[in-house]
C-alpha cells in the first residue's frame, strides 16, 4: 500500500523531541488501544533513556477488553513503564493521571517543583482531547482529521504538572506493511492516502480469522465467506452497495466496513495482539539487518571500485 510519508516533518519532530528530552521528567505516550504496537512511536524508548513513561491506551471503549488487558501486562514488562486503558468519552478516567505522575517521579514531589512531562501520540489518537481534559480548558485544537497539532507547546496544568505537547507525527513503520494497514483501518492515516478497497480487504481478512462471530452477526451472514473478497462482496450485497447490473460496488462496501469498524458498530475488536507484535518485531529486525548488510556491501564495492581506478592511473 502506497502511503505518503514526509521525512522532513519526521526529522524536525525528532530533533524537537531530542532537544526537549533532557528537561523532561516523564513521558506520556497516547496509543490507540486497538493497535498499541502500530501506534507506538519507536523513537520513545530510544530517546527517553531511563525516564519513566506512562502509556495511555485510548479508545479502549472500541477495543477488545481481553486483548487490552494482555497489552497492559505486556507493555509494563519494560522498565519504568506504566500502562493504563482510558477513553476520552469518560473524562473521569484521567483524574488518576496527576497522582500517577507524582508516583513515578517521587523526587520532584519532595522538592515541590513542577513535574515536567512530554505528551506524544499519532494523529487522531485523542491526544488533544486528553490535554484539554487535563487542563480543564480548550488549549489544543481537536478534530477527526489527522495532524492538527503543528508545533510544540508548553501547558501548565496548575497542579504541579507542566505538559509539553508535541506535533502529532506519524512515524513510518515502512518495514512492517501490516502496521501501515492497521493505521489506515483505524483512520490514523487520511483516507485520501490509500486505496480504500485494499484497506477494507485487509480488515475483512483479519475479522474473518479473529472475529468471525461478530462479523456474521453485524451483517446477518449465515455462512462464513471463504476469504476477504467474498466477505466484502457479501457485505456489499447485504447493504445494497450495488452498481447497475447487480455488480457489487466494492468502494461503497469498503466504506461500510471501515465506518462500521471505526464507530464500534461491529463490536469491540482489536487489530493486533502482543504475540503478533513479537513476531512482526523480529521480522522488521531481520529486514533492517538485511538492508544494512546490502548497504555495507554496496559501500564496500564502491570503495574497491575507486581503489581499482586509482591503481590504474
Amino acid at each position: 500500500m502506497a502511503i505518503q510519508w514526509y521525512p522532513g516533518h519526521m526529522h524536525k519532530a525528532r530533533k524537537e523531541i531530542e532537544e526537549a528530552m533532557p528537561q523532561v521528567d516523564l513521558v506520556i505516550e497516547v496509543l490507540d488501544a486497538r493497535i498499541p504496537y502500530s501506534s507506538e512511536n519507536p523513537m520513545v524508548s530510544k530517546l527517553r533513556g531511563d525516564k519513566p513513561c506512562i502509556k495511555l491506551l485510548n479508545k479502549s471503549d472500541l477495543a477488545d477488553p481481553d486483548i487490552t488487558a494482555q497489552w497492559i501486562e505486556y507493555l509494563e514488562r519494560e522498565q519504568g513503564v506504566k500502562a493504563t486503558a482510558i477513553t476520552t468519552l469518560q473524562p473521569g478516567m484521567l483524574k488518576m493521571l496527576p497522582d500517577l505522575c507524582r508516583k513515578l517521579v517521587p523526587s520532584r514531589d519532595k522538592t515541590e517543583k513542577d513535574i515536567r512531562t512530554m505528551i506524544m501520540g499519532i494523529p487522531n489518537v485523542g491526544k488533544s482531547t486528553i490535554i484539554n481534559t487535563l487542563a480543564g480548558r480548550v488549549i489544543a485544537k481537536t478534530g477527526n482529521e489527522p495532524a492538527v497539532t503543528k508545533s510544540q507547546q508548553r501547558i501548565n496544568l496548575r497542579n504541579g504538572i507542566v505538559l509539553s505537547d508535541t506535533p502529532g507525527i506519524l512515524w513510518p513503520k515502512v518495514d512492517n506493511e501490516a502496521s501501515s494497514y492497521r493505521l489506515a483501518v483505524t483512520g490514523a492515516i487520511k483516507d485520501t492516502a490509500m486505496e480504500y478497497e485494499d484497506v477494507a480487504l485487509f480488515a475483512a481478512g483479519y475479522f474473518l480469522k479473529a472475529y468471525p462471530k461478530e462479523i456474521c452477526e453485524r451483517y446477518n451472514i449465515s455462512e462464513l465467506p471463504k476469504d476477504d473478497m467474498a466477505l466484502l462482496e457479501e457485505i456489499g450485497r447485504k447493504r445494497g452497495a450495488l452498481r447497475p447490473g447487480g455488480r457489487i460496488d466494492l468502494h461503497k462496501a469498503s466504506e461500510v466496513v471501515l465506518h462500521d469498524y471505526r464507530s464500534g458498530r461491529i463490536g469491540l475488536l482489536s487489530l493486533e495482539t502482543p504475540a503478533m507484535a513479537e513476531i512482526e518485531k523480529a521480522e522488521v529486525e531481520r529486514i533492517l539487518a538485511e538492508k544494512a548488510a546490502e548497504k555495507a556491501a554496496k559501500l564496500e564495492a564502491e570503495k574497491l571500485k575507486r581503489s581499482g581506478k586509482r591503481h590504474n592511473v
